[in-house]
């Protein structure tokens, strides 16, 4: 089932991926009542990281931006995983992003905007959202960052 949120994406040039398959014990996205809640999404293309370790030494901060919109989208994809349908999406509420940070890195904020932007771009007024951009050491897989996301479904 496809409608206006995958219509967007296409129209983006982008397509919604198969939901990432989770690394450890847990589920990509869980819903309860009206909200769903992702896992942290790895920016996983076609099971592999495009790039690994931290941004600010061996990954830029425009590469982590751009891996920021792919966890971004994965995001998306186990959202539907359990929604069944992106237009069930009333609004995103929260995004958490995690960047894996060289020790004088402080731009996280600019590479979360990468999740961000996405999800503005698919959902419009549905994807202004509240945000937490953490600096971290280490992420799973040595992943440049992570990316997770609330949303909350119209009822049905």
């Amino acid at each position: 089932m496809s409608g206006a949120v995958e219509a967007r994406i296409a129209e983006l040039g982008l397509t919604l991926p198969e939901v990432v398959p989770p690394i450890a014990s847990y589920q990509p996205a869980v819903q309860s009542g009206v909200y769903v809640y992702t896992s942290g999404q790895l920016p996983m293309v076609a099971g592999k990281l495009p790039l690994t370790g931290k941004v600010g030494a061996e990954v830029t901060p425009e590469e982590a931006k751009q891996l920021a919109a792919t966890c971004a989208l994965n995001a998306l994809a186990a959202v539907k995983s359990v929604a069944g349908d992106l237009d069930r999406i009333k609004r995103v509420v929260k995004v958490v992003g995690f960047v894996a940070s060289a020790a004088d890195f402080t731009g996280q904020p600019a590479v979360i905007n990468g999740a961000s932007e996405l999800l503005g771009e698919i959902l419009g007024e549905k994807g202004v959202h509240a945000r937490s951009a953490v600096g971290v050491t280490v992420l799973p897989l040595d992943a440049p960052v992570e990316v997770e996301v609330q949303v909350e479904l119209v009822d049905a």
